[in-house]
């Protein structure tokens, strides 16, 4: 990074000896993200589209202007395809109960990949024993990668649905967007990526990618908590039927039958959420102002690091493929120590890890490990948050009487 951005992230900066190494799980906020949000309910704060008065009017213009400024940054030149949730596991499940209770029957296929975040597996395995379709898992590489050759072997006049992390949460793998999806048009099944740990870290461009749906949470991108989104293609959204009712997604309401609003509201119910969604905005703004080209590049000099500290540890474990194809993840288990007292050790020093299956017990599973430790990096990361984990670890070494590390 060209500077240091801690001082821009307020619990960071009042918390100088902290290194959060948690952010896969949620980022931390910039000060924009806060002014936004605080500036919106001290200045514009109203119910938007149903008041005919100026507040509201305003209220309306910032949440529509926030749905045009995320969009840009993930590359949807129709904005209106972008349907606000709260974030990637309600999107995913908005497309796999509106669209797939309506398109997936008995004996019809859906996969996904061992790499996935229970978000984006468990809907799908619920929906198929629900409609007693088939539900099938494609293997991984033996550096955890999405098995491509297994994938396409896997591809029949039944397969609905393919649906896939565009990088994964517990090992950082970022998968080949374009190989997956073209598989998957070869016999025309639906195209469902899971885009929460690549929004926040990697140039999307959906209109470029050759997927059906997108799904994004805010909070792992700079944003609040509560927001996020689905993108997708417009004759599918406009063909699908409501996820939720009542509020902004009608038109009309007779005694026996009622109609949808356009695009995006029809998916809408509810009061939007405003504030998070300027909020958003304004994080998108914060990461284009660094470029999306220098976030990766950044937390990839980060991982490279951390790989080659780690490494001289003795008994120490890293899974996931090269640094060059991860994000800003590294997920490890050290000797027989749980990670969850490595994690309790390192917190001691101030060092913020994750310890757990991440979602992902599936994964774990062919792991052979029940649980890992992880910690990823992100825009306010710097080589201190390196050292101090591997400090921490060789601590942890000592207390739990492993042996020294190496050299």
């Amino acid at each position: 990074m060209t500077r240091s951005r801690r001082a821009d992230f307020p619990l960071l900066a009042a918390n100088p000896g902290l290194h959060y190494l948690d952010s896969a799980a949620t980022s931390q906020k910039p000060r924009v993200v806060l002014d936004a949000m605080r500036d919106y309910y001290e200045t514009d704060n109203a119910n938007p589209h149903r008041g005919a008065y100026d507040l509201s009017a305003r209220a309306t213009e910032r949440y529509h202007g926030a749905r045009a400024r995320i969009a840009r940054f993930l590359g949807v030149a129709d904005a209106d395809c972008l349907i606000f949730t709260r974030g990637t596991t309600e999107a995913l499940n908005l497309v796999a109960t509106a669209w797939g209770g309506a398109n997936v029957g008995a004996g019809d296929e859906i996969v996904v990949t061992a790499l996935e975040h229970h978000a984006n597996f468990v809907p799908w395995q619920q929906l198929a024993l629900a409609r007693g379709a088939r539900f099938l898992v494609c293997p991984l590489t033996d550096d955890q990668r999405v098995d491509l050759d297994a994938l396409r072997a896997m591809m029949g006049p039944r397969t609905k649905v393919v649906a896939f992390n565009h990088v994964s949460n517990a090992v950082g793998t970022v998968n080949d967007v374009a190989a997956i999806a073209g598989i998957a048009r070869s016999v025309g099944a639906l195209v469902v990526c899971d885009g929460a740990q690549a929004a926040p870290h990697l140039c999307v461009g959906f209109d470029e990618l050759d997927v059906d749906f997108y799904a994004f949470s805010g909070h792992k991108m700079c944003g609040p908590m509560g927001i996020g989104g689905l993108i997708g293609r417009r004759s599918i959204l406009e063909s699908m039927s409501p996820y939720q009712f009542g509020g902004d997604m009608i038109e009309f309401v007779r005694d026996d039958t009622s109609t949808w609003n356009v695009l995006p509201h029809k998916f809408e119910a509810g009061t939007p959420n405003v504030a998070d969604a300027v909020g958003l905005a304004a994080a998108c703004e914060y990461l284009d102002g660094i470029g999306m080209d220098e976030v990766l590049s950044h937390e990839r000099s980060l991982v490279l690091l951390a790989t080659e500290r780690l490494d001289q540890i003795d008994g120490l474990r890293t899974y996931g493929p090269p640094p060059i194809h991860r994000s800003g993840v590294v997920s490890f288990t050290l000797r027989d120590i749980h990670p969850h007292d490595l994690a309790t050790v390192l917190d001691q020093g101030g060092v913020c890890i994750r310890a757990g299956h991440h979602c992902a017990q599936p994964l774990m599973r062919r792991l052979g490990v029940s649980a890992t430790a992880r910690a990823s990096f992100y825009v306010y990361s710097d080589e201190s948050d390196v050292e101090a984990l591997a400090q921490g670890l060789e601590r942890a070494m000592r207390l739990f009487g492993a042996e020294s590390v190496a050299g």
